[in-house]
């Protein structure tokens, strides 16, 4: 973390802010970075929702919220009754014209010392071009204001391409700030440094060293209250289209001419432009879906789907796998496994680089080949897989073993969530992080083939047991190739 920046005065607006994200993820994350003294006691966090709740009672909810979702070393009275000063409420429909738009207007022109104003949208996507139609109709853009778009941007490419439009005839570009909150993550942050500051992995960082890799999104967790949105998204709209493909962009892409945000960005878009587009051969081939039904994790009794869903019939995946293939010379053979799935066995995010083996060996036996394991969350670090000689054997017997940094232990920090920074990048007017809208339109465009073949029954629904690592299909997937999911080896 950044202690030693001078702390930042602003207006933050967020609409839909008696919504689970609020709760969970801004509210903290904006108190940490308050008592790390990067916002100013002059900032103000205003909650915009429907519900008709008192200043008083949004605040209570506010102090509710950090008790449950901050560490328990952190919750000082001292520090949480100033925080919460910061917040105010609005009762206000923001997608409607004819709201409580004056009570929002007269907060912020009554109080001229922040400059800087930031809606924030945690929103449903359809929502956003309205709220940005009444915020300019109501005159609350100034030339310092900036807008935040949680994702999924649309659900499909032509419905991100009306977003952009409608919220871009209101913001430059450089004032839209579509958050991935994946690429907020120090681990994902830290491939590029991995790559780019270390040629040992430059060098190898392509298809002469590398066989295949793997990037993972496993959730132990069902659909919660989430129900209502999920069904009509799926795995792949709510995880690959965004956060697994932003992933994919940080290990493939090419090194940036500069850290800047454009050249980084362009990178970005040279990846998903050059994905192998998805035949409705390749999409019965490979890419798998699945749905979870009941199981047990834990020693616990886990309820199916449509137990969860209370439905009796749903053709939405809970669970994704694919293949995807890019066209560069640097990538040229090199399979990308994608995988995400709820109910799954254990909860991880991760990267697997699977090095190709060696093509003769001293030893009789031929050794393992190298691994490098990104673990992204939650035990945030890398470790690389060796081959040494084994002490209690002869001087030929080799044994696996692994030079592992477990970050958060290794520099002595708390790790930040990833809200916080992405935040502090929005307040400073830093869109590094953040995807533009041509990287939004070229994935809906890889994805689309995937969804339409799917509603086709190409490939058909498959089933796994909660609490397993997935459908069998997954396997077999990759046993194609004679490749495997890391867990299912040595």
């Amino acid at each position: 973390m950044e202690s030693q920046q001078k702390s930042a005065s602003f207006d933050f607006i967020i609409f839909g802010a008696t919504g689970d994200l609020t709760t969970r993820k801004l509210l903290p994350a904006l108190f940490y970075r308050y008592i790390d003294k990067q916002i100013s006691d002059n900032t103000r966090i205003i909650g915009a929702a429907r519900s008709p709740l008192s200043i008083e009672y949004f605040r209570q909810r506010a102090k509710d919220a950090l008790h449950q979702f901050i560490r328990e070393p952190d919750r000082t009275v001292h520090h949480i009754d100033k925080f919460i000063k910061l917040i105010y409420y609005v009762s206000l429909n923001g997608a409607e014209a004819e709201s409580n738009w004056s009570s929002l207007s007269t907060l912020l022109n009554d109080d001229k010392q922040n400059p800087i104003r930031i809606f924030y949208f945690a929103t449903s996507p359809k929502l956003y071009g309205d709220i940005c139609d009444n915020l300019s109709e109501k005159k609350l853009i100034t030339d310092t204001t900036r807008v935040v778009l949680e994702k999924p941007i649309g659900t499909s490419l032509e419905t991100a391409q009306e977003i952009n439009k409608r919220v871009g005839k209101h913001f430059p570009e450089n004032r839209i700030f579509r958050i991935d909150h994946y690429l907020g993550k120090e681990t994902v942050q830290n491939i590029i440094a991995l790559r780019f500051a270390n040629p040992v992995f430059e060098r190898l960082w392509n298809s002469d060293a590398i066989d295949y890799i793997q990037i993972t999104a496993a959730e132990t967790v069902g659909i919660g209250n989430r129900g209502g949105y999920y069904d009509g998204a799926g795995a792949l709209r709510d995880m690959v289209q965004n956060h697994l493909l932003q992933v994919l962009c940080m290990v493939a892409m090419d090194p940036p001419i500069s850290l800047n945000e454009e050249d980084l960005r362009n990178e970005k878009l040279k990846v998903l432009r050059s994905l192998k587009p998805m035949t409705p051969e390749d999409v019965k081939h490979d890419t798998v879906r699945g749905q979870y039904c009941s199981g047990s994790h834990n020693g616990e009794k886990i309820p199916s789907y449509l137990e969860d869903l209370k439905k009796s019939h749903s053709t939405t995946e809970t669970y994704v796998a694919i293949k995807a293939l890019i066209n560069t010379s640097r990538w040229s053979g090199v399979p990308f496994y994608l995988r995400t799935g709820k109910r799954l066995a254990e909860k991880t995010s991760e990267v697997v680089i699977q090095f190709k083996p060696s093509t003769w060996s001293l030893f009789p036996t031929s050794p393992q080949p190298n691994r490098l394991h990104i673990r992204i969350q939650p035990d945030e670090g890398v470790s690389l897989s060796l081959q040494v000689k084994d002490p209690s054997k002869s001087h030929t017997s080799l044994r696996n073993t692994f030079i592992d940094i477990d970050f958060s232990p290794a520099f002595h920090i708390r790790y930040p969530d990833a809200y916080e920074g992405l935040l502090m990048d929005v307040v400073k007017g830093d869109p590094l992080l953040f995807i533009r809208c041509d990287e939004v339109e070229a994935a809906w465009r890889w994805i689309e083939p995937i969804l339409n073949n799917w509603s086709k029954n190409n490939p058909p629904l498959c089933y796994y047991k909660s609490g397993t690592w997935g459908p069998k299909e997954a396997q077999e997937l990759l046993a194609k190739d004679n490749h495997f999911w890391h867990e299912d080896m040595f």
